[in-house]
């Protein structure tokens, strides 16, 4: 990268050299163009974009999966929140901004949609019952 950065600043002078030589005496003390400081600049540009657009396509695939996932939510669905709350999905309002968790028999959150992590999984360690040491 940094050897067409010296390739592209090379052209650049040597481009600037050979239009003061075209316009005489009185060009070689005029200042650089506006064409010569785009050369020098856009591979720097150029980078930016290409980091922005490359590392923003995993935050849009992020927000695709999450919207999919809100749409897809149904009654009884075991879902973990932003915050841990584990609880069972007991109404989705109709535009999908709220969702109603049922955490215990009589409590119930009403939650932006939003901050529905995901679906609830079970780890096989989790499923397993703890066994009481005998002493």
């Amino acid at each position: 990268m940094i050897s067409l950065l010296s390739l592209l600043a090379d052209a650049a002078a040597t481009g600037a050299a050979e239009i003061a030589d075209a316009q005489g005496p009185a060009a070689e003390n005029a200042p650089p163009g506006l064409l010569q400081y785009a050369i020098l600049f856009a591979p720097a540009i150029l980078l930016f974009v290409g980091m922005n657009w490359f590392l923003g396509g995993g935050q849009r695939r992020e927000q695709t999966r999450h919207s999919e996932m809100i749409n897809n939510l149904k009654k009884n669905d075991r879902v973990v929140t932003a915050g841990g709350i584990i609880g069972t999905v007991a109404s989705v309002s109709e535009d999908k901004a709220e969702v109603t968790l049922k955490v215990d028999d009589n409590t119930r959150l009403k939650f932006r949609s939003e901050s529905i992590r995901g679906p609830l999984e079970v780890t096989s360690q989790a499923a397993k019952p703890v066994e009481e040491k005998a002493s």
